[in-house]
Order: structure tokens, then C-alpha cells, then sequence
């Protein structure tokens, strides 16, 4: 099975933390649908044998386009692609534009997955991360999606200036209290060109404090714990029957396409990008031209990333997927290097040869992941 992404890159204003790739300006938001109806034709033939199970609307704020736009975009998809039936269907949205005439719309349309960008029940958190909602817009539009919507999940920022284990764990009970039955959380960080970067740099804001972040990290594993949630992936966390199917291709090493300014895609062994620049892409594909680079992998590459997403998620590193995909000398590199870590408590190896993280070993993924990594080819 194969994914769809749609990269919408507008947003009514800059949150400082973010780094994605956006605008602020509306102005051309007609060409860029346009070009996105474009790009969606011409590739329609790239993977012509694999069916897709999910469709996202990414950014960006997809939500700042009408329900018409995006019902569109997705009838463009169905005449291109064969799309499964029961197809996830999700949409990224901010609890500003999902009014109740918004969220009664969106329900009549094929989506039917909301992600939410809460971040805060706070609002001097909100103000801090710049965000264009409030407190009370939050749950307002919590309350009335959840009238129309079952398979929601929001997202929570923990490890920002200011925010004590007080406000934290009122953050999680407000979204146990909604029920929802997926939440997506990371920690704050802090990316090179953005807003916050400079104002650390500069001194108006405290750096980001790590151990805060881990305390965080540690009460937000043991809390959704508690409500039956099951930690799948280091920062999602499901009910029974809502992991994110698109979400999980990612990280299970399958094939998606990325549409739109900054869109990444992957077939298996090549990984493209779209340029991350709006008016080059509108005028490259108003020339029936790809405004795309690429990269062949290599089977380091493909090793590097297998240990990266396996070691993040439930399902951990095969070391008999190791043996077969990549040959006996990647598993011994492998079975050697992860011993320490395996010693440390932070990876154990299953009797099913299933090397997993650790609940010690979570907040260090990333790190233990990259310790794992081949530089040179074996």
C-alpha cells in the first residue's frame, strides 16, 4: 500500500518554533491549487501498481483552505489513483479555522481524520509559541469536533520556558478529559532560522531545559499509560484502532508521494524532494515540469533509516529483516554495536531476535539510533 502527502503551505502567521515550509501571504493560494491539481496528474503513473490506503493534508495550515478546495483536491486523487475503499482521510487543522460550520462541513466531505494543533491549554504557552489560537478556541473547537468526528488526534508541546510539571499534567488531563483517543507529542526545539533560535540567541528567552523536557516526556509515558493509551511510536501515542496508518508507512518503510512545495516522496529506493520555494514551484509545473531533486539510496542509507524508524516504534529492528535485506555483515555490526546499549538497559533483543527501545532508552532514540549507524559500507 502507498500514501499520498499534500503539502498546503500557508499559514496565517509564523509560530516562532516552527521550521517547516509555509508563507503568510495568501495572495497566490489559487495558483498553488492549481499546481498541486497538476503535479497530482502528471505523477499519477509513478506507482501505478500500489493502491493507496491514505491521504494527508500536511503544512503548513491545510485548514485555512475551504472544505470545496479540499474536497477538489481529493476528487482529483480518486480520478488518478486507486484509492482503497475506507481510505484514512486526514486533515491538519488549528482550533481557529474549525468553527462549527467548519467542522459540520469537513464531516459531509471524504475526510475523516482531524489533527489538531492544541500544543497548549495555556495561553501564555500559546503567546510564547505564537500561535494564532487560544485556550478557549481550543477546546471550543474540541468539544464540537468530536460531535462529528471520531478518529481525532491533537498535538502537545512539552519542555517549554515556564511550563512546570503543574501545567503539564493539566495539559494531558484536559486532553484525557475529551477523550481522544490519539495523541501526537513532542518536545520543543529549538531549529537554526527560526524565531525562537533567535530570540535564545539573543537572551530574550531562556534556553530550552533538557532535563525539564524529560520530565515531561516521563509523565506524559506514564500518564497516557494509565488511560489506556499504547505508546506505538517515541512521540505518538494510540487507542486500540487509531494509530496513524499514514504516519506508520513512514516509519515501516513504505512508498508515498509528496505533493507540493518541500514534499518528500519515496519509492523504495529513491527518496525525492519538491523545492521549497512557492513561486518556483507554480512556475515550474505551469511548464509540465517536475520542480523536484532526487537521491538514490544506498543500502547504507536504507540500513541507517531502517534503524532510525524501527527503533522509534513498537515493532523495533528485525534482525532477521537485517539478515535478509542487507547480508550477514550489517547483522553482526549490528548484534556487536547494540550490545553495550543492551547492556545499559536502554535496547533489549526479544526472543523473536526483535531488538526494541527500552522505556530508559525512549528519550534517548535518536542518539542510541545514530551510535548504530553504518558510515562506511560493509
Amino acid at each position: 500500500m502507498a500514501g499520498i502527502y499534500l503539502h498546503i503551505p500557508f499559514c496565517k502567521q509564523a509560530c516562532y518554533y516552527c521550521d517547516f515550509h509555509f508563507s503568510t501571504s495568501l495572495k497566490r493560494k489559487k495558483e498553488m491549487i492549481n499546481a498541486l491539481v497538476k503535479e497530482l496528474v502528471l505523477r499519477k503513473d509513478e506507482n501505478d501498481t500500489e493502491k493507496i490506503e491514505t491521504i494527508y493534508f500536511g503544512g503548513g495550515t491545510p485548514s485555512i483552505l475551504k472544505v470545496d478546495e479540499i474536497e477538489m483536491l481529493l476528487k482529483v486523487i480518486y480520478e488518478n489513483y486507486k484509492v482503497v475503499n475506507n481510505a484514512e482521510i486526514t486533515l491538519e487543522a488549528n482550533p481557529d479555522d474549525l468553527t462549527t460550520q467548519k467542522i459540520m462541513e469537513l464531516a459531509k466531505s471524504p475526510i475523516n481524520r482531524l489533527s489538531i494543533g492544541i500544543q497548549s491549554f495555556f495561553d501564555d504557552d500559546l503567546k510564547f509559541m505564537n500561535r494564532a489560537h487560544t485556550a478557549k478556541e481550543s477546546k471550543k473547537c474540541l468539544k464540537e469536533a468530536l460531535n462529528y468526528f471520531d478518529n481525532i488526534t491533537i498535538d502537545l508541546i512539552y519542555g517549554v520556558p515556564g511550563m512546570t510539571n503543574k501545567k503539564w499534567l493539566f495539559n494531558l488531563e484536559q486532553a484525557f478529559k475529551f477523550k481522544v483517543p490519539h495523541i501526537s507529542s513532542y518536545a520543543l526545539t529549538v531549529e537554526e532560522k527560526t524565531a525562537l533560535h533567535s530570540f535564545i540567541k539573543k537572551g530574550k528567552v531562556p534556553p530550552i531545559d533538557e532535563n525539564l523536557a524529560l520530565q515531561h516526556f516521563n509523565l506524559l509515558v506514564e500518564e497516557s499509560k494509565k488511560q489506556g493509551f499504547e505508546h506505538y511510536e517515541i512521540s505518538n501515542f494510540g487507542k486500540s484502532r487509531y494509530f496513524s496508518k499514514h504516519n506508520m508507512s513512514y516509519w515501516l518503510g513504505e512508498k508515498y508521494i509528496g505533493i507540493g512545495p518541500s514534499a518528500h516522496s519515496f519509492n523504495g529506493v529513491k527518496r525525492s524532494w519538491n523545492v521549497s520555494n512557492n513561486s518556483k514551484y507554480i512556475k515550474e509545473l505551469e511548464k509540465n515540469k517536475f520542480p523536484t531533486q532526487f537521491e538514490i539510496l544506498t543500502i547504507n542509507d536504507r540500513f541507517n533509516e531502517y534503524i532510525m524508524t524501527g527503533l522509534r516504534t513498537i515493532w523495533g529492528v528485525s534482525f532477521e529483516k537485517i539478515e535478509k535485506e542487507f547480508g550477514i555483515k550489517y547483522l553482526e555490526n549490528l548484534t556487536i554495536n547494540s550490545k553495550p546499549f543492551i547492556t545499559n538497559g536502554l535496547l533489549e533483543l526479544s526472543e523473536r531476535n526483535i531488538l526494541i527501545t527500552t522505556e530508559k532508552g525512549k528519550f534517548l532514540v535518536d542518539g542510541i539510533a545514530s551510535e548504530l549507524f553504518e558510515v562506511n559500507e560493509v
